[in-house]
């Protein structure tokens, strides 16, 4: 559980980091971060989707926004089952199912997951 802890305390660093970011670019790079903490967790993965969406549209990126929508539609689903591409940063570029490395910080804090 102590995995479990930690992953939730950085998802919600990231997540007001995210929120208080000063540029477009930092509050993406706190929300893919959070992305990747949140997969294995249905609630916090579709929370996650849905402030990206909110980014998306802020930012008037119909591609973006068409592609979280779809997101916060498989998130849940995709935890519970745990069919997530492990490391995915949540954003269209990166591909629906595409797994991706993770950040060596995050993966040192949650013990090498």
């Amino acid at each position: 559980m102590r995995g479990d802890r930690t992953a939730r305390r950085l998802y919600e660093i990231e997540m007001t980091a995210a929120a208080g970011a000063s540029t477009t670019e930092v509050r993406w790079y706190h929300l893919e971060r959070a992305h990747i903490l949140s997969q294995p967790y249905p609630w916090l993965h579709t929370r996650n989707h849905a402030a990206m969406l909110k980014a998306a549209v802020t930012e008037h990126d119909r591609r973006e926004s068409w592609g979280q929508l779809i997101r916060i539609v498989v998130a849940a689903p995709g935890s519970w089952s745990g069919r997530y591409p492990a490391g995915n940063t949540g954003r269209v570029e990166a591909g629906l199912m595409s797994p991706m490395p993770i950040p060596q910080d995050l993966a040192d804090a949650l013990g090498g997951t």
